[in-house]
């Protein structure tokens, strides 16, 4: 184990803006027409219904499971705990593409937002990528950007939980404006868009494929598990309070542009959601406030995943699967700085590659998350099995095998959406992304696996040990029974 640690810093209140201003990125500002366009109002209402309730089913594991093992590094200790050093390593592996795919994001949809607020904006062309014409005005904003989120980041948790919560303030706030004006709107039976799309089922899937990407980011909070400051069960209780409140969210937003905008409108508008405001309110001034909002929305998902990123590569690092560099932590502030700077390196970079080839990347991310997702079900279910009585389960959720199961299919069926036969399925380019990044993986395990041979797995096998012993402590602290551990070492 490290000697080094992480001061615990975070309270309720930061804990759900960090998990929810994580979710709730810029993807509501520019992709809420196409929901409507793809499935109809009620149709991309359903789509977030259902492809919420999938996320919602798994974040009851990682609610059992982080508060049963509330450690940096979140699904890198669950599946290791269940199925092995291998599985733990690939499992995190996946969930860094998506991580590090929404922080490049990022780094690009800040500079495309500043397109709709400052006129005559895109100076200095560069060269084109993709079909996207690539300014050097364009790409200073998004290295400013991420040069300054990289910098609140090693600054100290404190910092960033401030800023977290000052953005996700101001986002809820815009956000319920347009809900309250769509309340407000009359249109008549022409006048908004229709409930569902002409091909009902095959426009939900189209929306649902996004999903894993929109909900992204709960599970930031068992990576910054050790700089909580709450009880267990309120870390599990505050994960699901962030989840509900995202998929509330999302349907709300998708219903009222909907309801706002007829389909030509949403059409021939490149940010309907500013422009359904815009229009519930009589004013422009609306639309600026929400592209504000969405410009929140981008800093605020960026933060959360600067600082989840950097655990998850912190914890692979102290057990041996990445370069030990990767986990120091900062003299002063406490923060894994070393991993904090290779994905604000990395996101400095991302706006010289263009938006359209950042899409692709987030396409190939958004599998990566969902097969995470689903490792972490198993692991969830696995552990059921294996360790029914002995693990410690401060949160034990009811009828967990069927719950486990459930999930589980739930989970691997999201998989299907990115697959080859389904209409959302991704396309070739995407395809060698995630394969380029998948191969990459394996050379660096292989290789850290020869460097230090049988290290990893003595490393996690004594955290797991520490977390039993802690568990034992906590448990007896809660008046519960000595005889729950005689079979621990099973």
């Amino acid at each position: 184990m490290s000697d080094q640690s992480f001061k615990k810093s975070l309270g309720s209140l930061d804990v759900v803006a960090l998990a929810f201003g994580a979710m709730i990125g810029w993807g509501w500002v520019v992709l809420a027409g196409s929901w409507v366009l793809s499935a109809g109002v009620l149709g991309s209402v359903l789509a977030f219904l259902l492809g919420g309730s999938v996320v919602l089913f798994i974040g009851l594991t990682y609610a059992e499971l982080a508060a049963s093992m509330p450690v940096t590094g979140g699904e890198h200790t669950y599946t290791y705990r269940a199925m092995g050093i291998h599985v733990s390593f690939f499992c995190s592996w996946m969930m860094l593409m998506g991580y590090l795919s929404v922080v490049a994001f990022e780094a690009v949809a800040l500079p495309t937002v500043v397109e709709y607020l400052v006129p005559n904006y895109n100076q200095g062309f560069l060269y084109n990528i993709a079909g996207w014409d690539v300014y050097a005005s364009w790409v200073a904003v998004g290295m400013i950007g991420s040069v300054v989120m990289t910098w609140i980041n090693i600054r100290g948790v404190e910092v960033s939980a401030w800023f977290q919560k000052a953005a996700v303030f101001g986002i809820l706030a815009v956000g319920i404006m347009l809900f309250v004006g769509a309340l407000m709107f009359h249109p008549d039976e022409l006048g908004r868009a229709p409930d569902f799309a002409e091909n009902k089922w095959a426009g939900i899937m189209m929306v649902m494929v996004m999903v894993p990407f929109m909900f992204v980011g709960f599970d930031v909070i068992p990576q910054a598990a050790e700089e909580i400051d709450l009880t267990r069960p309120k870390i599990a209780l505050y994960l699901m309070v962030s989840l509900v409140i995202a998929v509330m969210w999302y349907m709300g937003i998708a219903w009222s542009v909907g309801t706002i905008l007829t389909p030509q409108e949403i059409s021939g508008s490149p940010l309907a959601t500013a422009d359904a405001i815009a229009k519930a309110w009589g004013g422009n001034w609306a639309g600026t406030l929400l592209i504000i909002a969405g410009v929140l929305g981008i800093l605020s998902s960026w933060n959360a995943f600067l600082m989840g990123g950097s655990r998850l590569i912190y914890a692979m690092s102290l057990s041996y699967m990445l370069p030990e560099s990767l986990g120091k932590l900062h003299a002063k502030y406490q923060t894994p700085v070393t991993a904090t700077l290779l994905l604000g390196g990395l996101a400095t970079i991302a706006p010289l590659f263009g938006r359209k080839m950042l899409v692709w990347i987030v396409d190939a991310g958004g599998l990566g998350v969902v097969i995470a997702y689903t490792l972490v079900a198993l692991s969830f279910l696995v552990l059921r099995i294996k360790e029914p009585k002995s693990m410690v389960r401060p949160v034990k959720i009811p009828a967990g095998k069927l719950v486990g199961v459930l999930t589980l299919l739930a989970a691997g069926s999201m998989i299907y959406l990115y697959l080859p036969g389904s209409p959302s399925a991704l396309i070739p380019v995407e395809w060698a992304i995630f394969a380029a990044w998948t191969v990459f993986g394996i050379l660096l395990y292989l290789y850290a696996l020869k460097k230090f041979p049988g290290k990893s797995k003595a490393f996690m096998d004594e955290e797991i040990v520490a977390i039993k012993e802690h568990n034992q402590k906590w448990w007896r602290e809660h008046g519960m029974p000595s005889k729950a551990f005689e079979h621990e070492n099973d």
